[in-house]
């Protein structure tokens, strides 16, 4: 487990470091999770894997989108 490390606990988390590990960690998991939520990619319909890492380009491609449009 990636815990933060809180000023207020008595032994620190790990080696004591900042929420580096912890943010860059949430970013991959929080994209994983939207990936899941286009059905062709969690089925994995396709068989060769170039297809299928098409579409997971595609997905992310898609939110990526989503995103900026919220953004500006």
């Amino acid at each position: 487990m990636i815990a933060p490390n809180r000023a207020k606990r008595r032994a620190p988390t790990q080696d004591g470091r900042p929420l580096r590990r912890y943010r860059r960690r949430w970013k991959i998991e929080r994209l994983m999770a939207w990936l899941h939520n286009f059905r062709r990619i969690v089925t994995r319909w396709e068989t060769k894997v170039e297809n299928y890492l098409g579409f997971v380009h595609l997905g992310c491609v898609r939110i990526l989108l989503r995103q900026t449009t919220f953004m500006g």
